[in-house]
């Protein structure tokens, strides 16, 4: 199941359980998790990009691993709110995924790389150091948001 429903995601796991987040770019995939009441989001590996097939095989893994129940994937809008090119390539990425059995909920991630950036920046951080850190900040971002989101999702 794909959905950008956070009520149809939920339905699905009405027990909760552990969530992971995904920021999917071009030559890296950001990942995050969460605890399985939904409470708190934190950055995990950084998986570099090489082969569709290895990089789900190393996505699989984590999702064994860490007994993960759904995936939240960012969807890289334009500020208008209409998809880009990015937008199409994150959404065929979830489909060739859907297979490994997770639930995926594609959630709405236009402002998580600046807002990471913007912290990174005020912790003074170098900018080495930030571009190893901020594709997988940004997957904790996102799932972070949603993790709230869904908190709040009780009926429609």
């Amino acid at each position: 199941m794909i959905t950008t429903d956070a009520y149809a995601f939920r339905d699905v796991l009405p027990l909760g359980g552990r969530l992971m987040g995904l920021d999917v770019g071009s030559k890296t995939i950001g990942t995050a998790l969460c605890d399985a009441g939904w409470h708190f989001a934190n950055p995990a590996a950084l998986i570099r990009r090489t082969k569709f097939t290895r990089d789900k095989a190393a996505l699989a893994d984590l999702i064994a691993g860490q007994a993960v129940r759904g995936l939240v994937i960012g969807l890289p809008l334009n500020l208008d709110g209409t998809d880009s090119p990015r937008t199409q390539s994150t959404r065929a990425f979830a489909r060739n995924c859907e297979d490994m059995g997770p639930p995926i909920l594609l959630w709405d991630e236009r402002w998580s790389t600046q807002a990471v950036e913007r912290q990174m920046i005020a912790e003074d951080r170098s900018r080495a150091r930030r571009a190893d850190l901020v594709d997988k900040m940004a997957a904790s971002y996102i799932l972070q948001g949603a993790i709230d989101a869904l908190a709040n999702v009780t009926e429609r």
